[in-house]
């Protein structure tokens, strides 16, 4: 193996080469850069944003629906045999930018395709694999594997606004597109591993006292029909649905909103970038602190300080603040992929965690927060009811986040036997 004679634990590796499929994945374009091509589009197309804005509802309820399938594939075939050629087909999905016409729906099928695709091409297969590397490092892990695409929504806005004002948005895609499709295949193809056990090696790098973690063992965790029927479960569910809402409807609006108040479309491209700034934080911060404390106080802390953001923004505030209020807003939309992640290997293990983690309702929330605002937008001219809608959905999922219990699979001690008592006697 590659870096077999390395000193650095080879999960390490896993994460970097994580980090660069990240960095060239469909939420890249389809989801970061959206906020900058959102007016582009609607001025291209002449309509109102509310109309451009759905096409990313179109391709949230896509993704929504696949991510499911996608998850129950992952526990099936394994995460690299979906996540490799998924990875191909969007490159040249967006590469196939270039033939939209003028017709608006053209821009949905467009959507669409990126939306069904993009589960196998996101952190949905990438989290699962982090998760079999590491055990008690797991959120300092997601949180580096992250810092691809938390790069990627820095520096994509600024590069789509450039792209777009020389050629058109159609061909920012498209040059999108190339990128995805040709750079990451080989990194992903050769050197992603799906399991530490498989190359007689162990999470974290250091030989486990618990026989459940030796090579050959059977992965831990529930089966699916002790998850879904569970108040954890649906705890979880309602928690991301709301947040998931009220994060993609601020961020996705944020290149709009802030041409609003009086940013120039550069300006606006720039700011945008805070989203992977805050990102950055939101996630490499979540990851470290997950490991260390209670994973729902951490979440508290994370959505309250994105619920104090968005009452900043619906309170009309523009310049500084409102960038300020706008990194705050995106620390939430930085943070969910660790958190969801972490939360579904303790509360539910690695067992079906690719169909637990598929189920979440972020995504799907999504659809109906960027509609939602770009709606609101189109028949009030303005963010401000909107966004007080969002608040309250965020501020909700703050409360929930903090009635979870404790995690039913926590990290093993280096020290000390991983005891676990049999599913059927677990109360969920």
């Amino acid at each position: 193996m590659l870096f077999s004679r390395s000193r650095v634990f080879y999960g390490w590796w896993i994460v970097a080469i994580a980090a660069v499929g990240l960095f060239f994945s469909e939420p890249t374009i389809a989801v970061y850069s959206y906020s900058v091509f959102l007016k582009a589009a609607s001025q291209d197309f002449r309509v109102g944003r509310g109309a451009v804005a759905l096409a990313f509802t179109f391709h949230n309820l896509g993704t929504a629906s696949l991510t499911p399938i996608i998850g129950y594939m992952i526990d099936c075939f394994g995460a690299k045999r979906i996540v490799v050629p998924a990875t191909a087909l969007v490159g040249l999905t967006a590469i196939f930018a270039k033939l939209i016409g003028a017709a608006l729906w053209q821009y949905y099928v467009f959507y669409v395709a990126l939306g069904v695709l993009g589960p196998a091409a996101v952190p949905v297969p990438y989290s699962a694999i982090i998760s079999r590397w590491f055990d008690r490092k797991t959120g300092l892990a997601l949180g580096l594997m992250s810092f691809g695409s938390g790069l990627a929504a820095i520096g994509y806005p600024p590069v789509s606004q450039l792209l777009i004002a020389q050629s058109g948005w159609r061909s920012a895609y498209a040059i999108f597109g190339t990128a995805i499709l040709f750079v990451p295949i080989l990194f992903l193809t050769f050197l992603l591993k799906e399991d530490p056990r498989r190359d007689g090696l162990f999470p974290d790098g250091v030989a486990p006292v618990n026989p459940r973690w030796l090579p050959g063992s059977q992965v831990e965790g529930l089966d699916w029909h002790q998850i879904w029927p569970s108040g954890t479960f649906w705890l979880l569910v309602t928690a991301f649905f709301l947040a998931g809402c009220s994060a993609h409807a601020c961020v996705l609006h944020l290149a709009a909103m802030l041409s609003d108040r009086g940013f120039s479309p550069r300006e606006a491209a720039n700011a945008v970038s805070i989203i992977g700034v805050a990102m950055l934080f939101g996630r490499t911060g979540s990851g470290y602190f997950l490991d260390r404390f209670f994973a729902p106080r951490v979440c508290a802390v994370l959505f309250g300080l994105s619920a104090v953001g968005i009452a900043v923004l619906a309170a009309g505030a523009s310049g500084p603040p409102a960038i300020v209020a706008a990194f705050m807003v995106c620390l939430a939309f930085g943070a969910e992929i660790e958190v969801l992640a972490f939360l579904v290997s303790r509360y539910f293990g690695l067992r079906s965690f690719g169909l637990a983690y598929g189920f979440s309702s972020f995504v799907l929330a999504g659809a109906l927060g960027t509609y939602i605002m770009g709606a609101g937008f189109d028949r009030t001219h303005s963010y401000s009811a909107p966004l007080l809608l969002v608040l309250f959905a965020m501020i909700l999922a703050t409360i929930l986040f903090a009635r979870l219990g404790p995690y039913r699979f926590a990290p093993a001690s280096s020290t000390a036997l991983r005891v676990t008592a049999p599913a059927s006697e677990v109360a969920l």
